[in-house]
């Protein structure tokens, strides 16, 4: 049974939820589901922007129908060839036989790669600026690469102002009825998602972002329509503000973010003195047990607060494992511009700090602590001390930059 909703006027949400993944892109926990977006425009000519994953193509294909009704799709725009947003476009064409492909020459290529088909007689190739006119509304197409694939490209809608923004503006978590950002309080419900999306799909091309916002600045927009997640029809500066730190990775909050690797309690023990101090100091602090938390929960943390503190056992003579994975990770992530420290714990030979402080040596602008705690095998009473001063050497930094 079809399922759709009007976005406005001849634009609709063609698009379905999946509420039974486990894992996005089988590394990302999904616990509130994700919704694949679709959109399909009734002009003079019919244009479809995007399919979706083949787990949701029963009703896709059954909103486009009750949506087309007895009309033919003239028209498909492909902004970007990962399978959660291609993986039925083989399909559709066969359906719709007669519909032209618009796309760069990237997606062409990488649509030959996915399917053993070639659309050389059906594909219009867009450049930067090109345009394109289904009637009434004016396409205005932008390229917008390594956000967060090579071939990713953006639609405006010059008549309705509408930006067709690909990967950008998206969220974990199904959408449940609502299709606007401001039918529900994103900000409370779904703002970590939006986050933890970010960071962890596209968060180490913050580069790349911003050179795809910075064309949008110019833009008169009135809605903004991502491939995962809610339309945006007010209240923009919520999203891209966000978007601005993010890819600038500039923190969001002044607080810490403490992540422990521990093996029998005692580095975890050093962690939360760690913790109690700092709150009554009146420092925000999180934290995380890396072996039990999902990474992607801990990277989007890292991006939003400004202090990070890493408390590793020492295991086979390096980082522990789930502290090194994690590490790898944030780092291939990018983040820059924070102030990181380390707590070690190891019986006979602990060596993870230096070790985790060589991993954040790839990164830009990171200030280490001075202070480094050094635990064989339990805290001692006379270390207590070491914690009071990186709490203080914490506290300072953030009172000083505040």
């Amino acid at each position: 049974m079809y399922c759709y909703r009007k976005v406005k006027d001849d634009l609709y949400f063609v698009g379905a939820n999946d509420r039974r993944l486990a894992m996005f892109e089988g590394v990302y926990s999904v616990p509130k589901g994700v919704s694949y977006n679709s959109y399909l425009l009734l002009d003079e000519k019919t244009v479809l922007f995007d399919t979706v994953d083949k787990a949701v193509g029963e009703i896709f294909f059954e909103n486009i129908k009750q949506v087309l009704g007895d009309r033919k799709l003239d028209y498909i725009v492909v902004h970007h060839m990962e399978p959660d947003h291609s993986a039925t476009l083989k399909e559709l064409l066969s359906r719709y036989s007669d519909v032209k492909i618009i796309c760069n020459a990237k997606i062409a290529e990488m649509i030959k790669q996915f399917f053993d088909i070639s659309v050389e007689d059906r594909a219009i190739i867009v450049n930067e600026n090109d345009t394109f006119s289904s009637g009434k509304h004016n396409f205005v197409f932008i390229m917008a690469p390594m956000v967060h694939w090579p071939e990713v490209m953006m639609t405006y809608e010059a008549t309705d102002k509408i930006l067709f923004t690909a990967d950008a503006f998206g969220t974990f978590g199904a959408l449940n009825g609502a299709l606007f950002s401001d039918e529900v309080n994103f900000e409370r419900d779904y703002l970590d998602e939006a986050r933890r999306y970010y960071t962890n799909i596209v968060g180490k091309y913050g580069p790349q972002v911003q050179a795809v916002l910075k064309k949008a600045s110019n833009l008169s927009i009135n809605y903004i329509c991502p491939l995962h997640g809610f339309v945006w029809r007010k209240n923009f500066d919520e999203i891209i503000n966000k978007y601005l730190k993010w890819s600038g990775y500039e923190p969001e909050e002044k607080g810490v973010v403490i992540a422990y690797a521990s093996i029998y309690g005692h580095t975890e023990n050093a962690a939360e003195i760690l913790a109690n101090r700092l709150c009554e100091n009146g420092i925000k602090t999180v934290m995380f047990d890396v072996s039990v938390t999902p990474a992607s929960e801990i990277i989007s943390a890292c991006f939003k607060y400004s202090h990070l503190v890493f408390a590793s056992a020492t295991y086979n003579t390096g980082i522990f494992v789930t502290m090194e994975a994690l590490l790898n990770d944030l780092v291939s992530h990018n983040i820059q511009n924070r102030v990181v420290g380390f707590i070690e714990n190891g019986s006979w030979a602990p060596a993870s700090a230096d070790q985790m402080k060589n991993l954040f040596s790839k990164c830009k602008n990171i200030n280490f602590l001075t202070t480094k705690l050094t635990i064989k095998s339990a805290l001692k009473q006379e270390q207590l001390n070491i914690i009071e001063e990186m709490t203080r050497e914490i506290v300072s930094y953030i009172k000083e930059n505040n």
